[in-house]
């Protein structure tokens, strides 16, 4: 029996358990695959210990299970405990599945062919290899499900003959991401932001909402550059901002994407434009050597075909069913970022493609966009911590060495890191930042721009003054804490008395 079985353990990976206890599930096939590959798989966001203690309980990291639960000391039970209680993980189950035996698969499905987890670990090894095992079909019981939707959110399902199972696999083989189901998300579901913004535009001015809409698609690209560390001139901004006011219009295809990267970078066109024909990654190089020092490693340009093609199919099967749009949004667009198909351009794309989906699955008005970019700019850190979330733990699992070029080349086979990720942090993230958008910066927006035609309003009432200087003189007000230097006022408003100022000044105290 390997030691790893029944080893105590207190600490996983730098991840310290709440009490001593032997690894189960993912955990144990984790350490399992680490002995066959000398490679750590990247860890679940929470892992199942079992204690010599009587009690159950959650950690953040943790699920603590008592001994009635320990699984047999063999791999299948520990996939079977995977299943019941932590959901369908398909990169730790593929690379599993790869180090055991097909005898071995075959072996426990003939033994109890019509249990419920011996059809999902047969269904799902023959779907993730695509190939038969030499079962016959099953022509008795009622059906399963492979997805438990108690754990993870299922897309459509389609019958699977064969194993008597319904398959509700949010993805394709080629492209599957995974989220759980977790109480932050369910939280953030039943607020049902969609229908709120609807509700606070219901009996708004059009005109109001028209100025709201526009004065948001450039503060949202400006956004989106800003996020990049770039401040574009202002016709190029206003391009992107063009092109996120279309996203929905279109069918998202390969071809609308290079449509939308050339926008994107502009008239200094790379000399590779679409997908890459070199390998790429993020991070800096050594400063004496000029080595690679990777903080993310894009997807193999061999793989970008199939991983594109994945996601374009995984997106239209998830726009005709009723899988949350907030979700969709997070898989897409997470996982176009991840995958890292063009030389440059990917982040606008990522966040491009949030707003596409959002506003394809009516979770948006039309009339109103939606700045989540302005939301992620307000939460930057938290954002670089959800990319990192997916790179770093991914690094161990990638062969490379770098190149003449400096540049990386990738050794090992790495397409199943992209294709079969667990997005449930990010999709947290992206909640939170719809939440900030609704609940803040549309109505701030709304009301400022309110606030300002009552501005304009009032000066015309005291003083006789062009448009474009009451503009002029509410944005002075508003940058200098409500009063009008004596230099601007000099120099831009001298034939307005000072009686009429003061009063402005008051009125813009009150209101603002």
């Amino acid at each position: 029996m390997n030691n790893y079985f029944s080893q105590q353990v207190t600490v996983f990976h730098s991840r310290n358990t709440p009490e001593a206890g032997t690894l189960a599930g993912y955990a144990l096939l984790i350490e399992f695959l680490q002995q066959e590959t000398n490679k750590v798989a990247p860890l679940p966001n929470r892992l199942a210990i079992v204690t010599n203690k009587h009690q159950r309980y959650n950690t953040e990291q943790w699920q603590v299970f008592t001994t009635r639960h320990q699984p047999n000391a063999d791999i299948i039970s520990h996939i079977i405990f995977a299943l019941k209680y932590e959901g369908v993980d398909l990169f730790i189950l593929k690379q599993v599945f790869l180090n055991l035996s097909e005898d071995t698969i075959k072996e426990y499905i003939l033994s109890e062919p019509t249990g419920q987890y011996a059809r999902r670990i047969w269904f799902l090894y023959e779907w993730l290899f695509e190939k038969k095992i030499d079962v016959p079909d099953l022509k008795i019981g009622s059906y399963v499900e492979v997805i438990n939707p108690k754990l993870q959110y299922p897309g459509p399902t389609i019958n699977s003959t064969r194993h008597r199972v319904k398959n509700n696999l949010p993805g394709t083989r080629e492209f599957c991401p995974m989220i759980q189901r977790t109480d932050k998300i369910e939280a953030y579901q039943e607020k049902d932001f969609s229908n709120k913004m609807l509700f606070d535009l219901k009996g708004k001015d059009r005109d109001l909402i028209r100025r709201t809409a526009a004065f948001l698609l450039l503060k949202d690209s400006k956004a989106s550059f800003a996020i990049e560390g770039e401040k574009p001139e202002n016709l190029r901004a206003r391009n992107w901002g063009k092109a996120i006011g279309q996203a929905g219009k279109k069918e998202l295809t390969l071809q609308e994407l290079e449509r939308l990267q050339h926008i994107v970078i502009g008239q200094n066109k790379l000399k590779q434009m679409g997908l890459r024909t070199e390998e790429g990654f993020i991070g800096e190089h050594d400063r004496e050597t000029f080595a690679p020092i990777p903080d993310h490693i894009s997807a193999r340009t061999k793989d970008l075909p199939s991983l594109i093609n994945g996601l374009l199919e995984t997106n239209k099967m998830l726009n005709n069913s009723q899988y949350d749009p907030v979700l969709m949004a997070t898989s897409i667009a997470f996982g176009f970022v991840f995958i890292h198909p063009f030389s440059d351009g990917n982040g606008r794309l990522h966040r491009y493609l949030m707003h596409h989906i959002l506003i394809r699955k009516n979770y948006t008005s039309r009339d109103m966009i939606f700045p989540l970019s302005a939301a992620i700019l307000n939460n930057i850190s938290r954002y670089q911590e959800m990319l990192e979330a997916f790179s770093e733990p991914r690094l161990a699992w990638i062969d490379w060495v770098p190149t003449t070029d400096y540049n990386v080349e990738i050794l090992n086979e790495t397409i199943d890191l992209y294709r079969y990720a667990d997005l449930t942090l990010q999709a947290e993230f992206l909640y939170a930042c719809v939440e900030e958008t609704i609940e803040e910066i549309i109505p701030n927006e709304i009301k400022f721009l309110e606030q300002h035609d009552h501005m304009v309003e009032f000066i015309n009432r005291v003083v006789t003054l062009p448009d474009s200087n009451i503009d002029l003189l509410i944005k002075f007000l508003i940058q200098n804490n409500g009063k009008l230097s004596q230099a601007k006022k000099a120099k831009f408003f001298d034939e307005v008395p000072q009686a009429i100022i003061t009063e402005i000044e008051k009125e813009f105290a009150e209101l603002f």
